[in-house]
């Protein structure tokens, strides 16, 4: 299927093919269009004003709509991993063969420049059935497909097909999995966090052994007991998963929904004897978000503001009972008078984590407003005269710098005392 009014690609045997068909055909917006060229050849490509982008195989971009363009192809298993594969490309392989190396058969439909559906492997079927089904055998060869086949369920809300799932267990059990790289970890997870039903990837991952090598962290919250009188969900991992999924119906931020679903892993290794109390969880927490957030290499800004969360989430859900001091200091540990943006995120994790616990989900969060307002009333400290008027009796740089975080600490412990003396609160 060629572009509309596009007479450079006329001459060519030209489909369009994998995601923008499917989503087509599921009435969805299609964000980027893949189109695949039978028996064509580089050369060729070239000739017609394609550059070729492709480092493993020959993709080529549209010398006016820059749109990919990929030379059909098989593929051969060659080495572990998702890298190990060998790439074959002639004007020869058609585009059943092509198909065929893809994935699922919802990613393995095509459609030429009549707007005729080809669908060797039923994908048509499964998208109305809502069904993950693998499109061959060859599907085991790449660990991706694990991860790409548990997101595509957070998104579209399909269940996996029962022979697809033994086939993934398989690739957990014969450690194909093993040989993921952590950036594309990394990449799929935090892509599936941002789908609409983020808990599903986790399910999924979970059925089939994956999320155990993956985020073990993760996978050991499944089990373990809470107390009933702050959750209705007693199991701590079915209370992540509705933690990610309330924060998924918000539309909040990656760093949001990552600090959601870490903001109890220190309950994981809690002692048996101990459950279902779990005191001093917020320390382990933090140490298991560094661990695996060093192994995933998610970004430090993501990793900085779950370490934020699993540390203080506690105190927030009980602020009003906590003094002018703390408090401060809270905001302090928080850096939020340098990252404001990072401030909100914060709060925006404690509330998904609060509006989950037993009958909280219709109830306001007087929590959030209250800190925001200890925010601004200490905010309105003049930092800038405070260090001013300390410049003038403190020569030593040391203890001048010091002296100014003390003075301004004191300043905003005295503004949070007088807005709770009118407030009434004190």
């Amino acid at each position: 299927m060629t572009e509309r009014g596009d007479k450079i690609s006329s001459s060519l045997k030209i489909y369009l093919v994998g995601g923008s068909v499917r989503d087509e055909l599921l009435q969805l917006p299609a964000k980027d269009n893949d189109y695949v060229v039978v028996g064509s050849t580089p050369e060729e490509m070239e000739k017609l004003g394609y550059s070729l982008v492709g480092k493993d195989f020959p993709v080529y971009l549209h010398p006016e709509s820059h749109n990919e363009y990929a030379l059909a192809r098989t593929e051969r298993k060659v080495a572990r991993g998702y890298k190990g594969f060998k790439i074959h490309v002639a004007p020869q392989v058609t585009l059943k063969e092509d198909l065929a190396r893809r994935d699922l058969t919802i990613n393995a439909i095509a459609k030429d420049k009549h707007g005729k559906i080809i669908d060797p492997f039923n994908g048509v079927g499964d998208l109305k059935s809502g069904i993950l089904r693998h499109v061959s055998p060859a599907f085991s060869e790449d660990p991706v497909r694990i991860l790409r086949t548990a997101r595509f369920s957070a998104r579209f809300g399909f269940c996996v097909a029962p022979e697809t799932l033994i086939l993934m267990r398989e690739m957990v059990s014969n450690g194909e999995v093993d040989y993921l790289v952590p950036e594309r970890v990394w990449q799929e997870i935090s892509r599936g966090l941002m789908e609409n039903k983020p808990s599903r990837l986790f399910s999924v991952l979970q059925e089939c052994g994956a999320l155990e090598k993956m985020m073990p962290e993760v996978d050991a919250l499944f089990g373990i007991p809470q107390l009933e009188k702050w959750h209705s969900e007693i199991d701590t991992g079915e209370h992540i998963m509705q933690v990610i999924d309330y924060a998924a119906t918000k539309n909040y931020s990656l760093s949001v929904r990552f600090a959601a679903l870490t903001h109890d892993l220190g309950k994981g290794v809690t002692p048996k004897d101990l459950w279902p109390i779990h005191s001093g969880h917020e320390e382990h927490s933090i140490k298991l978000i560094k661990d695996l957030c060093k192994r995933i290499r998610a970004p430090k800004s993501i990793r900085d503001l779950a370490i934020l969360v699993a540390r203080f989430y506690g105190n927030v859900h009980r602020i009003t009972e906590l003094d002018p001091v703390t408090i401060v200091d809270i905001l302090l540990a928080l850096d939020a008078y340098r990252k404001p943006e990072r401030f909100e995120e914060f709060i925006h994790a404690c509330e998904c984590d609060f509006h989950v616990r037993s009958g909280n989900i219709d109830k306001p969060y007087p929590q959030a407003a209250w800190l925001l307002e200890a925010f601004n009333v200490t905010n309105k400290v003049d930092c800038g005269a405070i260090a001013a008027s300390l410049v003038r009796i403190v020569s030593d740089p040391a203890r001048l710098s010091n002296s100014i975080n003390v003075k301004i600490r004191e300043a905003r412990i005295e503004e949070i005392k007088e807005y709770l003396i009118r407030s009434s609160i004190l």
